[in-house]
């Protein structure tokens, strides 16, 4: 039986926590699934919502190629608050002097950019709209319009819920509750997350709507279970909430794990990025042997 060491940094993004392996200078080509699922276990492993991989590019445009691995082992396009640690560990480390950075991710290159204040600024893209590239099935599925927003009714176990499918290069799905701490995430999310609608399952988010400018979120997140807070998760729901007329950017989002604010000027364009702000945090650095 052959072994592996690896260096680790261990992160976190508004609590949504992470392990972080540069895979320039080593070599993690064969890592398996059950690897991932161990280093993210959190009584076997070293414990993380997420896996990120810091790699040689493959698009001339980046610095970077950024990789994500949810805690199940399962490879995912996009993290948001990944995103942001991904920019202060290279800057930590020294693989760039570059206050802004270029990085591949699955679906498209994102710019990461660490402030003076030490927050951290994504641009996350454009979100994605159309039902069909969320990845969602809307076929037989009664539809109603709130706003420029397309939401639909989906039956579940405890009963029918309407919800507005949104991409942010991983597929979302939004729906405002009264009660941000009495919503049945426990209950609800798993079943959203792998429901037949959604082909490459789905990040179920619950929205509690303060204000115009004020949100609290919370996220079962596919292949992970609720954290305690999910960026791709925050921009879909101001968008959603932008576009149902409930929300003016910029929002400041709320979620268990700290704050985010996100901005979209979707007046210019349904096609403007969306820009998310928050928080990186190293945590500490070790090495660890996988068998």
């Amino acid at each position: 039986m052959t072994s592996t060491r690896l260096r680790f940094t261990k992160m976190h993004g508004a609590g949504n926590d992470f392990i972080v392996l540069d895979g320039i200078s080593q070599d993690l080509s064969k890592i398996t699934k059950s690897q991932w699922q161990a280093l993210a276990n959190r009584q076997l492993g070293i414990g993380a919502d997420q896996i990120l991989l810091v790699e040689k590019p493959t698009a001339a445009e980046a610095e970077f190629r950024y990789r994500i691995f949810n805690s199940d082992g399962g490879e995912v396009e996009q993290c948001g608050n990944g995103s942001r640690c991904f920019v202060r560990f290279v800057r930590e480390k020294g693989l760039t002097k570059n206050k802004t950075v270029k990085v591949q991710v699955a679906h498209t290159i994102l710019s990461l950019t660490e402030n003076d204040d030490g927050q951290v600024t994504v641009n996350m893209g454009a979100p994605i709209l159309l039902a069909e590239q969320v990845p969602f099935n809307a076929a037989h599925l009664k539809s109603k319009t709130e706003g420029a927003a397309t939401l639909y009714e989906l039956n579940l176990t405890g009963g029918s819920i309407w919800l507005n499918p949104i991409s942010m290069g991983n597929p979302h799905a939004v729906q405002i509750v009264d009660n941000i701490n009495t919503a049945p995430v426990e209950l609800n999310g798993p079943e959203i997350e792998s429901h037949v609608t959604f082909p490459k399952k789905v990040n179920a988010g619950f929205m509690q709507i303060q204000n115009r400018h004020e949100i609290k979120l919370r996220v079962f997140e596919r292949g992970s279970g609720e954290t305690l807070a999910c960026g791709t998760g925050a921009c879909a729901a101001v968008v959603s909430g932008i576009l149902r007329g409930q929300l003016d950017s910029p929002v400041k989002v709320h979620t268990r794990g700290g704050d985010l604010t996100i901005a979209w000027d979707h007046q210019a364009s349904l096609e403007s990025p969306v820009m998310m702000t928050g928080p990186a945090q190293t945590v500490f650095e070790g090495e660890i042997t996988l068998e």
